[in-house]
């Protein structure tokens, strides 16, 4: 059906804009009525123009943002439908709107607001659906999308400190690159050329500097795509069960990231996991979900072997503490949790102290990192300048004398 955009006043004087679907214009005068909005204007939408690759997706801020308005819509007593329908003439992303409009159909054709979730895998995460089904199931929905919301706010914070901590040194040793490639093309060529002339033994230091510009400009774009298929070849092989196992067990153990990226997972676990538990979803469907939104190759193993643990009858603590992976102090917690039947609560306060020790561990990092990416910096572009200056203090000794 074609869409039309409205402009609208209510009863109250309040003026109101979104877009319908309808058959015609006069329909959506009839529909806006009977909402008790008087259409003050009425046009068919524009049509789309979108560029193959761009706006494809649906961030995790939009996903936020919906839930918290929905749980208010739900809270206030507006029915499913209705809400669906408002918040889809809201959203300017195109495929949430897309989204959200097939989900109400779906609704509106007999499917739980769950089921019509599942539908679409690409915008709303197993986790999110799971959550909601048990909402449905236990007449709590708006108390669900409001958790889901918290859950998903903290899960991007710790997703931002992440990134902060990797931001940083990417970024000065990307420049540090850039300069010294830009040195030894453009710069040090011109050194060379003057060089010539002296008739002398050049030192050793400017000698290899030499050498590299010479390599760097004559297979310059030979390194680019050797770089490139390296990079693909990388991706190819974390895409196989085998490579994604042998890199995150070796990112796990790297020496000053592997705390940072162990701690992460802790704090993702519980998190997720006492959300489902607390929302009403069964413990082996939420360590089911954990596992795949663990993103880690290594953690998921552990707590699917955790999961079958449990089916044969043992508790979370022991599977967790043979893993290895998780640090003896959350094991003994999450026993505690169990032994007190406060399983959800506990984990929710190891959740909390890990978001904690990420945002310490995040700050000592970038301390520790500074100084040390200060010293790889003066090296490389300073042993750089001192190489080509060299030959130039050796002549201003030989003219002294």
């Amino acid at each position: 059906m074609p869409v039309f955009v409205y402009t609208g006043r209510t009863r109250s004087g309040q003026t109101i804009k979104g877009e319908m679907e309808a058959g015609n214009r006069e329909a959506v005068v009839v529909k806006l009525r009977s909402q008790q909005i008087i259409a003050t204007a009425v046009r068919p939408k524009p049509r789309d123009i979108t560029i193959p690759g761009f706006g494809g997706g649906v961030g995790e801020k939009e996903i936020v943002v919906f839930t918290r308005q929905f749980a208010t819509m739900i809270d206030a007593g507006l029915p499913l439908v209705q809400c669906l329908e408002i918040l889809a003439s809201q959203q300017e992303n195109k495929v949430f709107k897309k989204a959200l409009t097939e989900i109400r159909q779906s609704v509106e054709g007999g499917l739980t607001f769950a089921a019509a979730l599942k539908q679409h895998p690409k915008v709303f995460t197993s986790l999110y659906a799971n959550m909601v089904e048990a909402g449905e199931a236990g007449g709590i929905l708006d108390t669900i999308l409001n958790r889901l919301a918290q859950y998903m706010e903290k899960a991007m914070g710790l997703k931002k400190k992440v990134k902060s901590a990797m931001i940083y040194p990417s970024t000065i040793v990307t420049v540090a690159m850039v300069v010294v490639i830009f040195l030894l093309i453009f710069v040090i060529p011109t050194f060379k050329s003057m060089f010539e002339g002296f008739g002398a033994t050049l030192p050793l230091p400017t000698q290899i500097v030499l050498e590299m510009s010479r390599i760097v400009r004559q297979y310059f774009l030979v390194g680019i795509g050797a770089i490139v298929a390296g990079i693909v070849a990388l991706k190819w092989w974390y895409g196989t069960s085998g490579g994604k196992w042998a890199i995150d067990s070796l990112l796990l153990k790297a020496p000053v990231f592997g705390l940072l990226i162990r701690k992460v997972s802790v704090a993702k676990f519980t998190r997720t996991l006492g959300t489902l538990i607390s929302s009403g979803v069964a413990i082996l469907d939420g360590l089911e979900i954990t596992a795949r939104t663990a993103g880690n190759k290594v953690v998921e193993a552990a707590i699917l072997k955790t999961r079958a643990s449990i089916s044969e009858g043992k508790t979370i603590a022991e599977p967790l503490k043979d893993s290895g992976v998780f640090p003896p102090m959350v094991v003994q917690m999450i026993a505690v949790g169990e032994q007190t039947g406060a399983l959800d609560a506990m984990l929710g306060k190891i959740a909390d102290f890990y978001d904690e020790e990420v945002d310490t561990a995040v700050g000592n990092l970038t301390s520790l990192l500074e100084p040390m990416l200060m010293v790889f910096l003066g090296v490389i572009i300073g042993g750089v300048v001192i190489a080509m200056y060299l030959p130039i203090f050796k002549l201003v000794a030989v003219v002294g004398k």
